[in-house]
């Protein structure tokens, strides 16, 4: 069966994940998707949990599915050239690191660009390219911070509360799939060009807390924790049963 990104190549440059899950989304559609990792231990999301079988950690093998891995050291001349080579016949390409390294690694995307004037290329980073917090690294829990995402999360007797999962990481690898999607459809449908797109760690989270910040606006209130229970409707919540066990209404 053919998939609708059966003609796409990605390059995914990237660590842990909320640049690479972008790459695995689109993997999932068809894309053919080319997992550069740096010598050692590889990617840090090898790393991150119990392993799986055959000596695979968990996080990888779920989150590095449908992927060709290589190993490619960027942060040597030979390593760049690669890459710029890989870069003339690549539709996508994903990064995560700290603005400012692939500029000092010969890989902006000024020079990306004019190898392949096609390419889309995703930039994920903590606070974006620009700005006074450029240089400053980004995590899950310092976006979800940041952008407002847990302050409204939690009992109100007790401090917020961090979701169970890397929220903020897997909505910004989603947001940027889809910003790559956009911006592949404006190329090859409407007669574009490559484009660069900037996307900062806080922003998806950001985005949907939309409703408190037009309340903000409005009343001037800000929403505090309420634990389970939800604001506009009612009866809803999650009650304990005679058993010990939890039911959601």
């Amino acid at each position: 069966m053919i998939k609708p990104l059966d003609k796409v190549r990605v390059l995914d440059i990237g660590t842990l994940l909320a640049g690479p899950w972008g790459a695995t989304l689109l993997g999932d559609f068809g894309a053919e998707v080319i997992k550069v990792e740096q010598p050692g231990i590889g990617d840090a999301l090898r790393g991150t949990s119990k392993e799986g079988e055959a000596g695979n950690p968990l996080h990888w093998l779920v989150d590095a599915r449908n992927k060709k891995s290589i190993t490619l050291n960027l942060r040597v001349a030979e390593g760049q050239e690669i890459l710029r080579s890989l870069v003339e016949h690549a539709d996508v390409l994903i990064e995560n690191f700290t603005p400012g390294t692939l500029e000092k690694w010969n890989l902006g995307w000024e020079v990306l660009k004019a190898i392949n004037p096609q390419l889309i290329m995703v930039r994920v980073s903590g606070y974006g390219q620009t700005g006074p917090y450029a240089n400053r690294p980004g995590y899950d829990r310092i976006a979800l911070g940041f952008s407002g995402y847990m302050y409204p999360t939690g009992f109100p007797d007790r401090y917020p509360v961090r979701p169970a999962f890397p929220t903020a990481d897997y909505n910004t690898a989603t947001f940027g799939a889809y910003a790559a999607m956009l911006a592949l459809y404006q190329r090859d449908a409407n007669g574009g060009t490559g484009q660069m797109i900037d996307l900062a760690l806080y922003e998806p989270p950001f985005r949907i807390t939309a409703s408190l910040v037009a309340g903000w606006e409005k009343t001037g209130q800000n929403r505090e924790r309420i634990g389970n229970r939800n604001p506009g409707f009612a009866p809803a919540g999650t009650f304990e049963t005679n058993d010990g066990r939890y039911v959601q209404i």
